[in-house]
């Protein structure tokens, strides 16, 4: 039979965290799911420190080729996927013990709901704590689909967080057509909003995972560039889902999506500098 939820890893070059990640995942107080890793050639240790987990009967390690960059194995990854619920956690990621009970439960609670997030804590490195409970914005408990949408793009950000936040209907996912890669720094968010297109949201008011914050992470660009997919996203979304963002919705987004790309690489560069720093 297949597990309740599936829980997907695509790493890359991920040595100095990928065994952290992974016990994270294997220590869950929910025992119905498995653990799909792919790792897309890295040429660090990775693959190397991934057999260790082998011999356990719910892990799957495969490795894909290099080229196409994260999309390319987030789609690989999740591809292999055969629980009726999904998960994805990047190689960096951790997530509570207690993430999948909640989260599942949360998405049992009422029929219609078809993905659920939580707040999470943004870590160094090091694993240091830089901010708690970040995210979500307010919409916490269950919400229309169509409200979190609006929601997220008037924001200008991601309020749902990155993929260890988020638990998807598998069903509502494939019919959203998987992962979108058409604006790759939004790859989550815009295939969160055509998910929620589907049926209802449900907010965790806690942290459940965390989200570290490196330099070196593929998602790290220019400020103009991430806003300017972040745009294209908000417009894209307007046109797929005519009736749920206003204009003055796109504008004051579009705004704030600008704003966000410049913060956002604020403070990842103090993030650098307090760990140089801490040497």
């Amino acid at each position: 039979m297949s597990p309740r939820v599936s829980v997907v890893i695509p790493s890359y070059n991920n040595a100095d965290f990928i065994e952290a990640t992974v016990e994270s995942v294997l220590a869950q107080t929910f025992a119905d799911f498995e653990l799909v890793i792919s790792d897309h050639s890295s040429t660090d240790d990775t693959w190397d420190l991934l057999q260790r987990f082998a011999s356990d009967p719910r892990v799957r390690l495969f490795q894909t080729p290099s080229g196409g960059g994260a999309p390319a194995n987030w789609l690989a990854v999740t591809a292999e996927a055969s629980g009726e619920l999904l998960k994805l956690v990047c190689g960096d990621d951790i997530i509570e013990p207690d993430c999948l009970a909640v989260q599942v439960a949360a998405i049992d609670s009422a029929p219609g709901i078809v993905m659920v997030s939580a707040k999470r804590d943004l870590i160094d490195a090091r694993g240091n704590v830089v901010i708690r409970a970040r995210g979500l914005a307010g919409m916490t408990g269950r919400r229309p689909g169509r409200t979190a949408m609006r929601r997220t793009v008037v924001a200008g950000a991601n309020i749902f967080g990155e993929p260890a936040c988020v638990l998807f209907d598998r069903a509502a996912f494939t019919a959203a057509g998987g992962w979108k890669a058409d604006h790759p720094y939004v790859i989550d968010q815009q295939t969160y909003c055509d998910v929620l297109a589907r049926g209802d949201f449900y907010g965790v008011d806690r942290s459940l995972a965390h989200f570290r914050l490196s330099a070196g992470q593929w998602s790290v660009n220019l400020a103009k560039s991430q806003s300017d997919q972040v745009i294209g996203f908000h417009h894209a979304l307007a046109a797929r889902n005519p009736g749920v963002l206003s204009r003055r919705d796109l504008v004051v987004g579009d705004a704030r999506a600008r704003l966000t790309a410049v913060q956002r690489r604020l403070a990842y560069l103090w993030v650098g500098r307090r760990m140089h720093a801490a040497e």
